[in-house]
């Protein structure tokens, strides 16, 4: 059975995602986490100050119009304080796909690390 804080932390997940309410970040991605990717074949990892910042500078799926259209595709919770979750949304005119690794810490759901590829266009 999958604990419910990790469906309430992939909730904030999306909210925070499409509407850049700010006030989310702090309660999603762990002030140590990391993002990464890979783009023409070269690692490109963000730490969570340089992605709040960039979020912060742009205007938000919502604002630009963006539907919301998001869905958990699976979560794998290995143990009381650890879980993996593929979700996949829409924004920017992408549909994206992220493995968000979660830690549960001093009692709270948090993604330590986050690996995310635009897998297609939005429709």
């Amino acid at each position: 059975m999958t604990d419910p804080g990790i469906q309430t932390l992939l909730d904030d997940y999306f909210e925070l995602m499409h509407t850049q309410d700010m006030s989310l970040f702090d309660k999603v991605f762990h002030k140590d986490s990391n993002l990464y990717s890979s783009e023409n074949d070269e690692l490109v990892i963000r730490s969570a100050d340089l992605y709040r910042s960039q979020m912060e500078a742009r205007t938000s799926p919502q604002d630009s119009g963006n539907a919301r259209r998001d869905e958990v595709l699976f979560i794998d919770q290995i143990s009381p304080e650890v879980a993996l979750a593929k979700v996949q949304l829409e924004m920017f005119g992408g549909v994206m796909q992220d493995y968000l690794n979660l830690l549960r810490v001093d009692g709270s759901w948090f993604i330590i690390s986050k690996l995310y590829k635009q897998v297609g266009k939005s429709a």
